[in-house]
């Protein structure tokens, strides 16, 4: 791409980053209230439960976590662009691989070792039960997943697995050729109204294709990679970004009438409708697939539409907030890692007590959000060595080392 075809960089987008900082807390919303509901089997379940939490949940479900692969892509394309291709996956080996690897020894157990704990048959210790987690057995059909076992999983690190899978994908990648010029073709598209929803129809048809999984948050493992490329080919692009806000009322409109067309014809389709060849459940597919596309753009959309800041001059007072801001940001990461299995060691003891579902889940949703933000800054944050095992960087950066531009993963 040549210079006089590169459409200016795109500056640091805050509101992104909080947006981040949200889904991650929503996460914890989220998993509080799989507790429960009536149709998901979560690690620990109330006595009485409900269909209403995966109703509202699936609002989330549609735009949450593509939106955080939409915008590591982003992340990916100004790392690969500053490092090359051997700098980029070495520090996307250390900033995903290492928390991944750590997380999976020292924390992904606990979940598991506490669901099986209902079983009145096993009731050993924590360090008893390690053993059984770590039986595993090698499938490469499941790729990247590729380690499986009867008590073996990689939780909710699932993400970071496929986020480091494509990352190293990209390397390899850009090594061996120049990537391709999708976004400069699609920028150029763009001028046409309602170009911008053009990238809907892979992900319609991957939804069609390979179905829906439950465990990824209801998206296919692959659907994601399309979220990641897009990311990677379209969200630097400035010409893209006035293309979604010119077209904002339309992606909007599109992707409400989706969703509402969508989900009725999934539901309708039957419990196998993620996977089932059925002509409704295909084409609930290809809906919920495009909704997704359109939801995500809309909320990146309306967050782009405030009027850009004068940029800071030597007399500027900081932006308000940015202190928070920078806290927040940096500890997305840790605060995915660390809050799933907080979320079902407080589960774990909640749903004993003789209290209304909605008294319940208040209390661990707010108990394990609380929980989670402490033992980031008391037991992460603060030493040199638990930053390295979350994936930070050093507390003191060097002089010439910025933050990346957007985010690499959830933190």
């Amino acid at each position: 791409m040549t210079s006089s075809q590169t459409a200016p960089a795109a500056e640091r987008r805050t509101d992104v980053d909080l947006l981040r900082v949200v889904v991650v807390a929503g996460l914890v919303l989220f998993h509080s209230a799989l507790v429960f509901d009536a149709r998901d089997d979560f690690y620990v379940k109330n006595a009485e439960t409900t269909g209403v939490t995966m109703v509202v949940t699936v609002l989330g479900v549609l735009w949450a976590m593509p939106l955080l692969f939409y915008v590591a892509g982003l992340a990916a394309r100004h790392s690969l662009r500053r490092r090359g291709p051997a700098g980029y996956a070495a520090e996307r080996l250390r900033r995903i691989a290492v928390p991944l690897v750590f997380a999976t020894v020292a924390i992904v157990p606990v979940p598991q070792w506490l669901r099986s704990r209902a079983d009145p048959a096993h009731q050993e210790s924590y360090l008893e039960f390690l053993p059984r987690f770590f039986q595993v057995e090698l499938d490469l059909a499941e790729f990247p997943f590729v380690l499986q076992g009867e008590y073996f999983e990689t939780g909710h690190l699932w993400f970071l697995v496929l986020l480091l899978t494509f990352s190293l994908l990209l390397a390899l990648a850009a090594r061996w050729r120049t990537p391709p010029r999708l976004g400069e073709r699609m920028a150029e598209l763009t001028r046409r109204r309602g170009a911008v929803l053009l990238p809907a129809l892979p992900l319609a048809l991957i939804s069609m294709i390979l179905g829906l999984e439950e465990e990824y948050a209801g998206w296919s493992r692959w659907a994601y990679l399309i979220f990641f490329c897009y990311g990677f080919a379209f969200a630097a692009d400035e010409r893209f970004r006035q293309a979604v806000r010119r077209d904002l009322r339309l992606v909007a409109a599109c992707g409400l009438a989706l969703f509402a067309a969508g989900v009725p014809v999934l539901l309708s389709a039957g419990d196998d409708a993620f996977t089932a060849s059925a002509p409704l459940a295909v084409l609930g597919r290809a809906l919920y697939g495009a909704a997704g596309w359109c939801w995500l753009l809309a909320i990146l959309g309306f967050l782009d539409r405030a009027p850009a800041r004068p940029a800071a001059g030597p007399a500027s007072r900081p932006p308000r907030g940015g202190a928070l801001r920078g806290y927040l940001s940096e500890a997305v990461l840790p605060l995915y890692v660390l809050h799933q299995p907080i979320v079902v060691a407080v589960a774990y003891q909640v749903v004993r007590w003789e209290a209304p579902i909605a008294v319940k889940y208040a209390v661990i949703a707010a108990g394990s959000l609380i929980l989670t933000v402490l033992a980031y800054d008391l037991l992460v944050r603060r030493t040199r060595l638990t930053r390295f095992l979350f994936g930070l960087r050093p507390a003191k950066a060097d002089a010439g080392e910025r933050p990346e531009r957007g985010a690499s993963e959830p933190g």
